[in-house]
């Protein structure tokens, strides 16, 4: 089993603790004026959603958490279950909306999603890192706006509102980068 040092952590690296497995959210290394160096870290349960902040020595390893990506695309939604499909073999994973939950703002039926697995069981969908969506709506800009003028909120046909600049309209479509709900520019 491969294993890690605390000390090259990474946002993202998975690693197995008590037999579960984590992902790290956030880490710091530290160095206290006395005593030894430490590594702070967040870690998220991939099952159970809880994070925990833990904290190693750098120099202790633990073993790092082989995770299988498989882009995927989604289909649609029944309820409680939202269906993706494997572009290549067809086959189609349901998954329950706490699995789907953050990603789904984001993602609109035919996407190509990228979804995380461990020892098979599916526990994360990324969407792309930068999607185009219709804005369904928002405030009409008022006259005289110019591009460095303020921002307002706008919902995306998915049902997610970000900040966008004065001059978006209704119906306009704009690009949107999903890692920090950032709107990109009007397409």
């Amino acid at each position: 089993m491969e294993m890690i040092a605390a000390g090259d952590f990474r946002k993202g690296v998975t690693i197995e603790l008590d037999g579960q497995v984590y992902t790290i959210v956030d880490f710091q290394h530290v160095k206290p004026g006395k005593g030894a160096a430490f590594v702070r870290t967040k870690i998220k349960n991939i099952v159970t959603g809880n994070v925990l902040e833990r904290t190693f020595n750098p120099t202790e390893r633990v073993p790092r958490a082989h995770i299988e990506t498989k882009e995927m695309q989604y289909l649609y939604n029944d309820g409680n279950l939202y269906y993706f499909m494997d572009t290549e073999t067809y086959e189609q994973i349901p998954l329950n909306r706490d699995q789907v939950e953050d990603a789904m703002k984001y993602i609109k039926e035919n996407m190509i999603v990228t979804i995380k697995f461990y020892k098979g069981v599916p526990f994360t969908v990324e969407p792309p890192n930068f999607v185009e969506l219709k804005v369904i709506d928002t405030e009409p800009g008022v006259r005289g706006d110019t591009v460095t003028g303020g921002s307002k909120p706008a919902t995306l046909e998915t049902g997610a509102v970000i900040q966008v600049p004065l001059f978006v309209n209704t119906g306009d479509v704009i690009r949107i980068d999903t890692r920090n709900d950032e709107y990109i520019e009007r397409v």
